[in-house]
């Protein structure tokens, strides 16, 4: 099996936790000895996980020259599902997907994943253009959420939502000029949340394919929020319908 690596405590500690028998070995720079690398030691070791101390130069090549803060981890690739009927051919309820228009930057995006996690979301999906991609940027931000929630590129984003549709999922729209406000009911359904980059919103097409637009009220004077924070404030709406019934 393939493998790759992951850096930053979160991720590491994340992978361990979730899928142990997956992580080959945890690499952590040897000038450490604070708490936090130790904790990371004794976690791996727990979980009988090979550590190897290392130089903090040998981490700068495993990281890319991404900020790994002293810890990486060789890794098995987790093997999700590759497309939207895959997924949703084994929901039992009704779905919750994450669909992203334009996301570029890989710490949004990360942000987005690790959000969609917490929210249960069953997948999320991008379009293959106007895209970032899951690079080491993104998995590091995303602590762990890029080996649970599957993330779907597509190269058609109108039809993969008109596909939606077909399965009776709501689409949903997050956009600034909507009338209606992203808590009114209706969300505790089959639904999935469309939500565009900050500045740029949904593309002319994806707007229109959506059932319905919603917005999230702005009681200050910025327009709009980053898009990882815009999408916690949706799916956690959904969530809590959901929970009400």
């Amino acid at each position: 099996m393939s493998t790759r690596f992951i850096y930053g405590f979160h991720a590491v500690s994340s992978r361990i936790r979730q899928r142990a028998t997956s992580v080959v070995e945890v690499y952590i720079d040897s000038s450490r000895k604070d708490a936090r690398a130790r904790d990371l030691a004794k976690l791996a070791e727990s979980m009988q996980v090979r550590v190897v101390q290392v130089e903090a130069g040998r981490l700068d090549g495993m990281a890319g020259g991404g900020r790994h803060q002293g810890a990486a981890a060789k890794v098995e690739m987790v093997e999700l599902a590759t497309s939207v009927d895959d997924v949703l051919d084994q929901v039992s309820g009704p779905p919750l997907v994450l669909v992203l228009d334009g996301i570029t930057d890989p710490h949004n995006l990360g942000a987005c994943l690790r959000t969609a996690d917490a929210a249960g979301v069953h997948a999320v999906i991008a379009p293959k253009d106007r895209a970032v991609g899951l690079n080491a940027t993104v998995i590091k931000v995303a602590s762990g959420a890029a080996d649970t929630v599957p993330y779907i590129t597509v190269t058609n984003l109108a039809r993969s939502l008109r596909e939606l549709k077909e399965r009776d999922i709501w689409i949903v729209g997050a956009a600034g000029e909507a009338e209606t406000a992203h808590f009114a009911p209706g969300l505790n359904r089959a639904v999935a949340w469309v939500l565009g980059a900050e500045g740029e919103g949904l593309r002319r097409l994806t707007r229109e394919t959506c059932d319905e637009l919603r917005r999230i009220p702005m009681a200050g004077g910025i327009e709009s929020l980053n898009v990882s924070v815009a999408t916690g404030v949706c799916l956690f709406e959904a969530v809590r319908q959901r929970e009400l019934g």
